[in-house]
């Protein structure tokens, strides 16, 4: 949205805000804030931002919330952008301020989201002497940041705003870092807000090449197997209906990634699961089977691909649709490269795209499907995780934005809960950070005020960023947290009994906390549920109350994630590990 574009930003008159005042630093940062439409910030204060948070003592339009850790800040920001689409901030101080918020950066960076990380820094007479509290963080994050400023001059700030959202938010969505000396973030200048940005050298490829398209439709005329793998890069796109138009014109089935979930309804008949080393196996035959392969905003990760010398070897063409040209080719031979975003290519493609010959193959997706739907062993004595991802799913009917933590849990609810709309789920995919689910929930809960919010953890990733739960009993955030305690490292339990020959080394979590107790601690509402009884009344009682509820599911330890395809073989159907279902 262009500054010429708004009347009122977040309540408060535009021309108010453009006036050409003499500010400081702080006050120029807070002013430009505002005129890039940002209505909340997560953030920690010290004292290299202090004249900074000095400024928003007296700036009512201005929303900060207080999280209790940095790495709490960054992921609020985070699941705040993912859920919205916006640019999500946040800021901390310097040196182990601003180096705390390093994991939550490469999560954003692996990917894809847009935020603007904003840190204090020691006097620009100082940097470099090893100052209290100095830590070159421009340095210390350029391999995990789309672009990083230094400020030394605040009449750049508004400038550097405004870059920094635009780069942010243009392209390869990413995290962009801007980093403000104390002494610049107290300096005086007369306030100008640019009207436009132009950035030499940065000019993202955004409508492909026409005969690009035109080679892959051509190719699809010709294709008797076709499929389309869709990541991320659909959801971050805008592209779902684009994507849900030209499966169904072209009668394509549809498998997406984990980032990809919601991106293609769920309910969809031409969907046929996630793919991968935990992917259905529907989804991995028809990877292994296609011939003709279209990757769409997903970038071939290995959890993916798996042996990467044995994927899709029956495609006779691998078209590979995405923003960032780095991407195209990289991991996986691609014949028929589309560079572009990929909104502008779908709808380009949707006008000429005529259904391929696929009746016979989308039939036999489907029968592997129905024949191969996820299962687990369901048990009348013990809770089975499984089984309480369903329930979810049911009770909120496939509606909730559902974030998770990293491990098991995460497989699970990307298994069985059933994802219909984009940016329904929140997960760390490139990075999977343990500590993300919870505080990213929180900034999703802000986002969206009136939608249900749930966040799956497991009992090793809440202890990561729990003393978030302060942030929601204090500004009533209802955010519903879902604990599944195993009382161990699940994954990491599961890969050392199927690879490591049951050799199970510090994976105990034994003598972890009481969670209903440390909910109550922080002045959050704590229930347990053990069994399915407990379990359907809990969850109930959780939904119908109006603030924040931790819930702990007491699950079976020995529960595995199937099916699954251990790391140096190929996703064939053969290969695939299908545990208590085989």
């Amino acid at each position: 949205m262009s500054v010429q574009d708004r009347q009122l930003v977040q309540g408060v008159d535009r021309e108010k805000l453009l006036q050409p005042d003499m500010l400081t630093g702080s006050e120029v940062l807070l002013r430009s804030l505002l005129l890039e439409g940002v209505d909340c910030v997560f953030g920690y204060p010290g004292g290299a931002v202090l004249y900074i948070y000095d400024a928003m003592h007296g700036n009512p339009d201005f929303k900060h919330i207080l999280t209790r850790h940095e790495q709490g800040a960054i992921h609020a920001a985070d699941g705040y952008a993912r859920s919205t689409g916006k640019v999500g901030v946040c800021i901390a101080t310097s040196g182990p301020g601003a180096t705390n918020l390093v994991t939550g950066i490469a999560t954003a960076y692996m990917d894809s989201v847009p935020l603007v990380v904003i840190t204090g820094n020691v006097a620009t007479s100082v940097i470099g002497t090893d100052a209290f509290q100095e830590a070159d963080i421009t340095g210390i994050t350029m391999p995990i940041t789309k672009h990083s400023y230094l400020v030394r001059d605040a009449k750049d700030l508004p400038r550097i705003i405004r870059e920094a959202f635009h780069i942010a938010s243009t392209g390869r969505k990413g995290p962009v870092l801007v980093d403000i000396p104390k002494d610049v973030s107290n300096q005086t200048t007369r306030f100008e807000f640019p009207d436009s940005v132009s950035i030499r050298g940065y000019n993202p490829t955004v409508q492909p090449n026409k005969l690009q398209v035109d080679k892959m439709l051509k190719a699809l005329e010709e294709a008797e197997r076709p499929l389309i793998l869709a990541g991320g890069g659909v959801v971050y796109g805008g592209a779902s209906k684009e994507l849900l138009e030209f499966a169904e014109k072209g009668g394509i089935p549809v498998t997406t990634t984990l980032l990809g979930l919601g991106g293609f309804p769920s309910a969809n008949d031409l969907w046929v699961g996630m793919p991968g080393m935990h992917g259905s196996v529907a989804s991995n035959y028809a990877l292994q089977n296609c011939d003709l392969l279209i990757g769409i905003g997903a970038r071939f990760d290995d959890r993916v691909t798996m042996k990467v010398d044995g994927f899709a070897p029956k495609a006779k063409h691998i078209v590979h649709i995405d923003v960032d040209p780095a991407e195209v080719g990289k991991i996986v031979s691609t014949s028929i490269p589309v560079v572009g975003d990929v909104k502008a290519v779908l709808q380009l493609a949707n006008l000429k795209v005529k259904k391929a010959n696929s009746e016979a193959w989308v039939a036999e997706v489907q029968q592997k499907r129905n024949d191969f739907p996820l299962r687990y062993a369901d048990s009348e004595t013990e809770l089975k995780p499984q089984y309480v991802i369903e329930m979810i799913n049911e009770t909120t009917k496939g509606e909730a934005i559902v974030t998770t933590d990293v491990g098991q849990h995460q497989m699970w609810a990307a298994q069985y809960y059933r994802f219909n709309h984009p940016r329904s789920l929140i997960t760390s995919g490139g990075l999977g950070t343990m500590g993300f689910g919870f505080p990213s929930a929180i900034g999703a809960q802000v986002a969206h005020p009136d939608r249900t919010v749930v966040s799956i953890n497991g009992d090793g990733g809440m202890q990561m960023c729990s003393q978030e739960l302060a942030i929601c009993a204090i500004n009533n955030i209802p955010v519903k947290i879902v604990v599944i305690n195993n009382q161990v490292l699940g994954m990491v339990r599961q890969w050392q009994e199927i690879i490591y020959d049951n050799r199970y080394s510090h994976i105990d979590l034994a003598g972890s906390p009481d969670f209903v107790k440390l909910a109550e601690a922080y002045g959050v509402k704590g229930l347990r549920a053990s069994n399915k009884e407990e379990a359907s009344r809990v969850w109930k009682e959780a939904l119908d109350t109006p603030g924040p509820v931790l819930v702990e599911f007491v699950v079976r330890k020995g529960e595995n994630v199937y099916p699954m395809v251990t790391q140096g073989n190929t996703i064939d159907v053969e290969t695939m590990i299908m545990g208590d279902s085989e």
